[in-house]
Parts: C-alpha cells; sequence; structure tokens
C-alpha cells in the first residue's frame, strides 16, 4: 500500500551509469581530471544519513543513485560542473530536491549542500563508485531448481514472468506471486529488496512451483496498471492459474496465491469467485478493511513516527479524509482538482509538481480507495493463512487483525496471526517507516519464510 503524500523528507530519485575511463598500462581505469566522473557521499539528515552516488559524464549530464531507496539511472537536470559552481537538481519531484556545492582541487572532494522543502543538509561526496547493498538472503545461481520465463495471456493483454519448479517429478503443488500498489516487477522489488525472488526460491526448494509475473506495463506485460480496476487485476491472477493448469507437471488441483499488500486484497477477490477452483490463499500484510481506512490511518501513523507535529499530522490526516471522501465518488477528475486546491495551499516549496500529482490519483488508486474485502474474505472456505507485521505501518496490524479473524471466523481452516517487531515487507524493524526498508539486510525475516513452509507442507504436502 502507498501513502498519498508524507511530509516527512523523501529523496525521490533514481542511479548512476559508470563512465568508463582511459586504460592505463595496466588496464585501470584512469580517474578523470576535474568533476566528471564517479563520486558518492552521504546527505547528512539527521539520525538518518542517506548515502548517494553522482556520476557527472564528460558531455555535462549527470545521473544519481540512491541504493536504499532503489534508485537506479536517475538522469539529473540544470547539472553544472564548473569547480566553483557544482550543481544539479532531481526532477519532476515535489519539494524541488537540489544540490550545490563547489568542487576543491587540493583534497580532490565535492562540498556543498542538499535541499528539498526547505530543508537543507551537508552533502560531501568523495571520488569513487557508491558501495553496493548488503542482501544476504537474495537467491544466487545456480539454483537446484528450473527456471523458465513465460508468457500468456489475459484478456487483450500479455502477461510476462517467471515460473520456477522443482526438478523431482510431478505433478507440483504451485503458489502464484500476487504483488502489491503500484508498477511491481516480478519480483516486487523494492529499496534493493526482492522478496518474491526470495518467496520464490524459498517455496520452490521446499517443493513447490511458483509463478511470479511483472505487473500491467512493467518488464514484459502489457497494459497500464494505473488504469486498472479490481476486476480486471482479479482477472490477472486467474489468467496465471489458467496458466499453470495448463502444464501437465502442475496439479491443477493444488494451485494457490500469496498476495502482499495490495496483493492480500486481490488474492481473496480472485479466490471468492466462483468456480475458481483456487485451492488456498495466503495474505501477507493484506488489508481487511477498506483502502480508505487504511490509507488515512497509514498517513497519520507514518507523519507521527516520522517526527511530525500533532498540527502536521491532523491537517494531513484532514487532508486525505477529505480526499478520499472524494473519491468514493469514483470520479478521478473530481479527486484530482480537490488535491490541486489542496496543493495550491501549500507553501511554494512544498508543493507536488502537477503532472506528478495527477499521477498518484488514477482509477486504479479508486479501486483501491473504494475496495471493501469483507465480503470476499468471509466467502472463503479454502485454507487461508494471513500475517501482519506488528511494526508495520502501512497496513497496520491493530487496524487490521481483528477484522481479519473476524471476516474469516466462518471459514474451517483459517490462521491470523501478528510478528511483532516486523514491518510492512515483514522485515525486523525499529520504527517501521518506509524510509527505514532499505538500511535493514533482511529482506524477510526468516521466521515467516518458516511459517509458510510449514503451513504449506502441511496442507498440501509436494510430491518426493
Amino acid at each position: 500500500m502507498r501513502a498519498l503524500r508524507s511530509l516527512s523528507l523523501s529523496v525521490l530519485v533514481v542511479v548512476a551509469v559508470a563512465v568508463a575511463g582511459c586504460a592505463s598500462k595496466n588496464d585501470a581505469p584512469a580517474t578523470p581530471a576535474g568533476v566528471p566522473g564517479d563520486w558518492h557521499g552521504n546527505i547528512e539528515i539527521p539520525d538518518q544519513p542517506l548515502p548517494v552516488g553522482v556520476t557527472f559524464t564528460p558531455d555535462g549530464k549527470a545521473t544519481i543513485d540512491i541504493p536504499l531507496q532503489g534508485v537506479t539511472a536517475q538522469e539529473l537536470g540544470e547539472v553544472k560542473t564548473d569547480p566553483d559552481q557544482v550543481a544539479w537538481t532531481i526532477t519532476g519531484f515535489p519539494g524541488t530536491p537540489s544540490f550545490k556545492g563547489k568542487f576543491d582541487k587540493g583534497s580532490d572532494t565535492i562540498k556543498g549542500e542538499f535541499s528539498q522543502s526547505g530543508a537543507t543538509f551537508p552533502l560531501n561526496m568523495t571520488r569513487g563508485k557508491i558501495a553496493g547493498l548488503n542482501r544476504p538472503q537474495e537467491p544466487k545461481p545456480p539454483f537446484p531448481y528450473n527456471s523458465e520465463d513465460v508468457s500468456y495471456r489475459s484478456g487483450d493483454i500479455t502477461i510476462a514472468g517467471t515460473l520456477t519448479e522443482p526438478r523431482s517429478a510431478g505433478p507440483h503443488p504451485a503458489v502464484v506471486l500476487i504483488t502489491g500498489s503500484g508498477p511491481q516487477d516480478r519480483n516486487e522489488e523494492i529499496a534493493g529488496h526482492k522478496p518474491f525472488l526470495l518467496i520464490a526460491d524459498t517455496l520452490t526448494r521446499a517443493g513447490y512451483a511458483v509463478l511470479r509475473t511483472d505487473d500491467r506495463g512493467v518488464g514484459g506485460t502489457g497494459g497500464k496498471i494505473d488504469q486498472a480496476n479490481y476486476d480486471q487485476l482479479a482477472d490477472d491472477v486467474a489468467a496465471g492459474v489458467s496458466f499453470l493448469r495448463g502444464r501437465s507437471e502442475i496439479d491443477g488441483k493444488r494451485i494457490g496465491l500469496l498476495g502482499h499488500s495490495e496483493g492480500g486484497y486481490l488474492a481473496p477477490l480472485a479466490a471468492a469467485k466462483p468456480d475458481s477452483g483456487i485451492a488456498f490463499a495466503i495474505l501477507m500484510a493484506g488489508p481487511s478493511v477498506r483502502g480508505s481506512e487504511v490509507l488515512i490511518e497509514q498517513n497519520r501513523l507514518i507523519l507521527a513516527a516520522g517526527g511530525a507535529t500533532q498540527e502536521q499530522v491532523d491537517a494531513q490526516v484532514a487532508y486525505i479524509t477529505g480526499l478520499t471522501e472524494v473519491m468514493r465518488g469514483g470520479d478521478v477528475e473530481a479527486a484530482r482538482k480537490y488535491a490541486h486546491a489542496h496543493n495550491d495551499s501549500l507553501p511554494a516549496d512544498q508543493r507536488s509538481k502537477d503532472d506528478v500529482l495527477d499521477s498518484t490519483i488514477t482509477p486504479s488508486m479508486l479501486a483501491l480507495v473504494n475496495y471493501d474485502p469483507a465480503p470476499a474474505l468471509s466467502a472463503l472456505r479454502i485454507p487461508v493463512l494471513a500475517v501482519y507485521g506488528g511494526k508495520d505501518l502501512q497496513v497496520p496490524s491493530a487496524q487490521n487483525e481483528g477484522p481479519a479473524r473476524t471476516a474469516l471466523a466462518a471459514d474451517p481452516d483459517a490462521t491470523v496471526h501478528v510478528f511483532d517487531g516486523l514491518n510492512h515487507l515483514m522485515q525486523p524493524t525499529k520504527t517501521g517507516l518506509v524510509s527505514e526498508y532499505g538500511t535493514i539486510e533482511t529482506t524477510i525475516d526468516p521466521a515467516v519464510l518458516d511459517m509458510y513452509t510449514a503451513w504449506l507442507t502441511q496442507r498440501f504436502p509436494p510430491k518426493r
């Protein structure tokens, strides 16, 4: 689930492509003279310094890399590389994030300040590439199972993804993974983590075939995710199930779903459809209340945890409440008009660009805001496992655990579990803030993965 807007500082950007230098006699890259080349440093935000990497090319262009925010290959604007005036701007984002500094030839450093939304922080950069992120859980080849890129039709679009299968004799039980809101790739990559790659690897090693796919408009999948409604997205899930049923190595009667965040809305919706034949559902931080309620509460919690004043929290909650009420009417243009009026009332340095604002208010956002998951959850009569993180600020367990238990009460095999100390990605966390996701090395707490495999093997044991 996404926050519609946060008052906390958030650098929304993306990475640097390395510039190859001339080779020396020993083939080591030469260090460019002056500003051109790779640089790295920390935006010195109190208590949460943010590492960035900037690459200046000889033709006066530049790109930025912010690994903790999953930012790669973001081209910078208004680039200046004069030694006495080094500058750049991250275009298209609210708060006009920018840098101004100078190149010091003696120390071979660039010293300056990063500014966004009226706040200014030191940013001093030294020569060299920014260090990569440590993601110890990320699966690496060679894999002890088969992995195949696949595609199939869903209505008038093609869906592309990856199917992993055990090398043991089938037919195999299978799991279809469903991503959270916004455009996600098949690995659901966020903040340098690839949670769906890890889940697929874990379950395939345990004996399950796993299908994970790119969202509409991402990678090899057609269509546009921001224009899709929930019936269309549920049909995409059903198309994946049908595709698996058409393969002889898959047990068509033992295909289930695992949905994360908004995927936890879509999994019950798809499973509850007549004759879906879906065998089970795992809901990972799946909301159990209407989307408008989740958005209001996540804004309240994220701002408070980020240090906003009570006045700021109240103002933001009032805005989101009003906006979601307009969205409940189903009129995208009316919602955009409301959002623009609010945006125009803000100080100039806090306003969003018009196109950025419009891109957040789409048919898919209206679908999320208006969706009530209770009917689909209450209709389920298949094994269901719903898990929440006790420090999740995006789909708070305090808001969703109780309603999930109530909605699933008539299901003869429904388990609802809260993992204390975990966030929305099921990582061990201190604050639960989105800004912390990238700083945590763990992609998914092993206890969560262990629960998935134990729960599945007890109910749908793989063929060995």
